[in-house]
């Protein structure tokens, strides 16, 4: 049975890192377009979450935790567009450093791990309700 409660809190502790980047990969999609509004600001900067091993005592495994949410490093984009106020003298308005395409993929990946997370819950609870009825 403490296996059992192990790999749920394991599963546990793998949804919430995943929550998280869910919640930092929508935050970058909502701001994928987002440019400055004045010349000489800085546009949106994509954020990556970054993930550590954690070791719980109590059930003598591996958790894996947020780390921190630092910005993506890579250099802005940049949008020729000299009607924009935030053009510079060539016309160039710097945009996001966010690629939709990647975000897309990085959710759906983080989508997957959430739900791989959640059927571990589901089975681990499921085999501690069966060895309950065997125990009746």
């Amino acid at each position: 049975m403490d296996d059992l409660f192990k790999s749920m809190k394991i599963s546990g502790s793998g949804m919430r890192a995943q929550g998280t980047r869910l919640r930092v990969i929508s935050e970058n999609i909502a701001n994928a377009n987002s440019l400055p509004t004045q010349p000489g600001d800085k546009p949106y900067q994509r954020k990556v979450v970054l993930f550590k091993n954690e070791l719980d005592r109590n059930i003598e495994a591996d958790l894996v935790r947020v780390d921190k949410v630092r910005p993506d490093r890579s250099d802005f984009k940049k949008r020729y567009d000299p009607n924009h106020p935030a053009a510079d003298e060539t016309g160039y308005v710097l945009a996001p450093n966010v690629n939709s395409l990647l975000e897309s993929m990085d959710m759906r990946e983080a989508q997957r791990s959430y739900e791989a997370n959640m059927n571990v819950i589901r089975a681990s609870k499921e085999m501690l309700t069966k060895s309950i009825e065997i125990l009746r």
